[in-house]
């Protein structure tokens, strides 16, 4: 009789009413959506941590007459009833902890996104302005010139362009007269057009082989590659810029009254002389610089050697982004400890509550604490294998320090 009533009274020691109070209030079943949801997440495991706590202090405190050490073990209990009530308060701050750096990292997340966005914007629109920067360093600079280049291909098309529709009529003429049949004209410019381009070029590259021997005094060289020059210019008076003029022959029957008449030698002639200007003025306007830099190129010699140690490195076309991306990648330590910053605001504050209702049940049953509150980071959590060595390294000391008084007492 009297140990049915002591497990009673026990019992209702054990299972207050009051804790079936405290449950309900923290689970707030009643409440609105968003109360209830903020008492679970604030309330409910503190509350069951208390309860499993609040048990182990009860049936511990009933094995305190049998303990060796009763002092040192209501002590024990006293502080794993202070880790656990800091452990409380630290998951309180350590839920807005975590709200707040998850806010800070994904702040800078989209900050980095949008700066990012921002600087490739830039990039894109500032590449005109940037390659006329970089042409115009180039030009201003020592080195390739290849703006004689550009306008040296752009002459030798346009040459080869109004070569090429002068003399269609009487290339179309002529092969149709040698084949029997029609040919059509657009058959008939493109091979034109790469032909004559191929002349004109060609013509620039014998006046400018002539120069060179023109300036080193080659005698032998000036003369055959003069011969070659004569008969290039030959060879374009005759078949291209004839054509030329006698395309212009009915402008200027038109202006002279109708009783106009070249002649052979007039317009071979005309012919000649604008030749000669032409290649005159293209050849010292940008002909001159450019031929060479072709023929180089052509030939396979390579291009001239220019010093280049005063001459500021060309900017590329993504230099903003590529400053971003610099800097991301110095960065990229501050992102993973940012990143196991929010892990650990996220992991350790619940984790110390339970760690801490851990401590109750080891105190009970070992008289030792399996965890050292508070957890700082994500280190201080230790595995289930150093957890289990644990135990066996105190027992080892303790046996080490028995038999070590032991011996001091025989002695």
């Amino acid at each position: 009789m009297e140990v049915a009533r002591i497990t009673e009274y026990l019992m209702s020691v054990l299972f207050l009413p009051i804790l079936n109070n405290f449950v309900y209030f923290a689970w707030g079943a009643h409440d609105p959506f968003w109360v209830a949801m903020g008492k679970r997440v604030f309330l409910l495991l503190p509350v069951l941590a208390i309860i499993l706590g609040y048990w182990a202090s009860v049936i511990s405190l009933l094995t305190v007459p049998i303990r060796a050490d009763r002092q040192a073990f209501v002590n024990a209990i006293l502080i794993t009833w202070w880790d656990m009530g800091r452990a409380i308060f630290s998951f309180w701050g350590g839920v807005f902890k975590c709200v707040f750096t998850v806010g800070l990292a994904l702040f800078g997340v989209l900050r980095l996104g949008i700066v990012g966005i921002w600087l490739t914007l830039q990039d894109v629109l500032l590449i005109p302005f940037r390659v006329a920067g970089n042409l115009f360093s180039s030009a201003v600079s020592p080195g390739v010139p290849w703006i004689a280049v550009g306008l040296t291909f752009f002459w030798c098309t346009l040459e080869a362009v109004i070569f090429t529709y002068v003399t269609s009529p009487l290339v179309m003429d002529t092969l149709s007269n040698m084949t029997g049949e029609q040919m059509s004209e657009a058959f008939i410019r493109v091979p034109l057009f790469m032909f004559m381009s191929f002349v004109v070029l060609g013509s620039y590259a014998v006046l400018s082989s002539w120069t060179s021997a023109l300036k080193t005094r080659d005698v032998p060289s000036i003369v055959k590659i003069g011969v070659i020059e004569s008969v290039a210019l030959f060879v374009e008076v005759v078949f291209l810029y004839r054509e030329f003029v006698d395309a212009l022959v009915p402008w200027f029957a038109q202006h002279s009254g109708g009783n106009f008449s070249l002649g052979i030698f007039g317009t071979l002639a005309i012919a000649g002389i604008t030749w000669f200007g032409i290649r005159g003025m293209s050849w010292f306007l940008f002909a001159s610089a450019g031929t060479p830099t072709i023929l180089a190129i052509i030939q396979g010699s390579g291009l001239r050697a220019i010093r280049t140690e005063h001459i500021p490195a060309l900017q590329g076309s993504f230099q903003l982004l590529g400053s971003l991306i610099t800097e991301l990648k110095k960065e990229m330590e501050w992102i993973r400890e940012k990143g196991e910053e929010v892990l650990a605001s996220f992991i350790l504050p619940p984790l110390q509550i339970v760690a801490g209702a851990i401590n109750f049940c080891t105190l009970l049953i070992t008289k030792q604490h399996t965890f050292r509150l508070p957890f700082r980071t994500l280190n201080d959590l230790k595995t289930a294998r150093t957890l289990l060595q644990q135990p066996e390294r105190q027992t080892t000391s303790a046996n080490n320090t028995t038999s070590e008084t032991v011996r001091r007492r025989a002695a």
